[in-house]
C-alpha cells in the first residue's frame, strides 16, 4: 500500500488539491478512483500510473473520463509515499515539457525542505 501526499508551496497551497476540487463531479470521481487504485494495488497497471522517461523521477499518474484525459505528475519518497505536484488537462499526445519541468522544481523543492528539517 501506498501513501499518496499532496505537495504544498511555500504560501501553503495545494495545487493537485485545487485542480481536482475544480473538475466537474463524474471527472473527479474517476480522478480519484485511479488514485485510490495507485494507493492500495501492489502492481497498478502502467495505463494507470508509469514513471516517465527521460526525467528526474517522475510519475504520472493517468486518468480519463469520456474525451477528458488528466494527468498527475509526482515522485516516490522511499518506496510507498508518492508526492503529487502538479495536475493538468491532457491536450496532447506528450507530456508538456514545461509540466515534467514544474514537477522536478517542486520534487527539488521538498527535497531540500526535507533536509532542512
Amino acid at each position: 500500500m501506498r501513501e499518496i501526499i499532496f505537495y504544498k508551496n511555500s504560501s501553503g497551497q495545494c495545487p493537485v488539491k485545487d485542480f481536482i476540487r475544480a473538475l466537474p463531479a463524474k471527472e473527479r470521481e474517476k480522478v480519484l478512483w485511479v488514485l485510490t487504485l495507485v494507493r492500495d494495488i501492489p502492481m497498478v497497471p502502467q495505463e494507470y500510473f508509469k514513471k516517465l522517461q527521460n526525467t528526474d523521477g517522475i510519475w504520472e499518474i493517468r486518468a480519463q473520463q469520456g474525451n477528458h484525459a488528466f494527468r498527475l505528475l509526482g515522485f516516490m519518497d522511499g518506496g510507498k509515499l508518492v508526492i503529487l505536484t502538479n495536475a493538468f488537462s491532457k491536450k496532447t499526445q506528450k507530456t508538456p515539457q514545461h509540466e515534467i519541468a514544474l514537477a522536478e522544481q517542486r520534487k527539488k523543492e521538498y527535497q531540500e525542505g526535507n533536509k532542512n528539517g
